[in-house]
């Protein structure tokens, strides 16, 4: 990657909870030039998703100080979108069980908030067997209760195929997101090609797709997937977009 730093870290207890939204409402929250992608669902309708990705980071380490190394909680919110042609996710905002939240959220204005973020998983090997997840904040909170399978991730109803089901859903490398000054911004990551596995929710609330109107209290995940861990590149400092700029090159997995 091209970026002034990088940060490298271990996800580790990874899961993309996935919900199939109206993409009628989901366009009401994006700038103008983002276009919601829809898919064919196996019921005929078309739909557009969005995720909530919880995991822990582990050992989260800056290029210029590799020694300071850092652990916490973490959940992601985002939705797939296409921005001047490429397929890209929109972030909602981010939850951080760490009071270095402060640093993204005021030295770069992204829209991050704290939580106490509990993540408690149970494996057999690659298979996750039980997963929880308690969230508590003034932004963010959210419950999770699921029990893994042994199916590998495979097509999920919405998608062609399994290539389009991981493309679309764990291999986004690209992501924007509204500052907390309105402006427009953008970062990219990088990491070796997933392969999760599938899980099913018991009870599931994520408030930030309640209260944004995209889903209704107890709704129904639309697939639960499973990674162990990963490790993640993220290309730091975020960019401020302008729209008369050239789109950025697309990012590319380091395998």
């Amino acid at each position: 990657m091209d970026s002034a730093f990088e940060v490298t870290t271990t996800l580790r207890d990874f899961a993309i909870v996935t919900y199939a939204v109206d993409p009628k409402p989901l366009a009401a929250l994006l700038p103008s030039d983002f276009e919601v992608e829809s898919f064919p669902r196996d019921d005929g309708s078309r739909g557009a998703f969005v995720s909530a990705v919880p995991f822990h980071d582990v050992d989260f380490r800056l290029s210029p100080v590799p020694w300071l190394r850092f652990s916490f909680g973490q959940i992601n919110y985002r939705a797939y979108v296409r921005y001047r042609g490429e397929r890209v996710v929109w972030f909602f905002g981010t939850v951080l069980g760490s009071p270095l939240v402060v640093i993204p959220r005021y030295l770069w204005r992204l829209p991050w908030h704290h939580a106490g973020v509990a993540i408690e998983a149970a494996w057999d090997g690659e298979r996750c067997e039980r997963y929880a997840l308690d969230a508590r904040g003034a932004w963010g909170a959210a419950t999770l209760s699921a029990t893994g399978t042994h199916e590998p991730m495979g097509r999920l109803d919405g998608f062609a195929d399994e290539e389009e089901t991981g493309i679309v859903l764990t291999h986004p490398l690209r992501g924007y997101f509204r500052r907390r000054d309105g402006r427009l911004g953008t970062y990219a990551v990088a990491h070796d090609r997933l392969h999760p596995t599938r899980g099913v929710a018991q009870s599931a609330r994520f408030s930030v797709f309640e209260d944004l109107g995209l889903i209704a209290a107890g709704t129904t995940p639309h697939s639960v997937l499973f990674v162990r861990a990963t490790e993640f590149v993220i290309e730091l400092p975020p960019t401020r977009v302008r729209r008369a700029d050239p789109p950025p090159q697309p990012a590319h997995p380091l395998a």
